[in-house]
């Protein structure tokens, strides 16, 4: 029985026969076998030696990863009593050119951070700049 091109629910066809237009099925893919991963950032997080993650996996593990930097910037923060300002996860997917298998090939985090620093020149500038601002905005028109 030729079971050609029969569509199944984990890969979008059968894993014994190649997807239309690619090398190979995603069963046999060895550009999937060999990706590797690695965080390229300065902070103590998973991933700081290239590792494999399997395709199927990948999604999973890349948002766990860049929940750790988000998990950082909050101990960040609270160690010097700062503020979250804003976080922004992006996770980015790409088609495997051998098999045309779907996986999430990394993420990238960024954060803002405010610390209540006074000495920061900066900081005395926009407090001078906020208190200028609300001069003013609370009369008693009633006196």
């Amino acid at each position: 029985m030729n079971i050609g091109n029969i569509p199944n629910f984990n890969t979008g066809y059968h894993s014994m026969t190649e997807k239309p237009g690619y090398k190979s099925s995603p069963a046999e893919c060895d550009t999937c076998k060999s990706r590797k991963y690695q965080d390229g950032s300065d902070e103590n997080v998973s991933f700081k030696a290239a590792s494999h993650i399997s395709p199927s996996a990948s999604g999973a593990r890349v948002r766990a990863h860049e929940a750790e930097h988000v998990s950082n910037a909050y101990s960040k923060a609270a160690e010097k009593d700062g503020q979250v300002v804003s976080v922004g996860v992006s996770i980015r997917t790409a088609v495997c050119p051998e098999c045309g298998r779907t996986y999430t090939a990394g993420g990238e985090t960024r954060t803002t951070l405010k610390y209540p620093n006074e000495s920061n020149p900066y900081q005395k500038n926009q407090k001078a700049l906020d208190a200028a601002k609300y001069t003013g905005a609370n009369i008693d028109y009633a006196a």
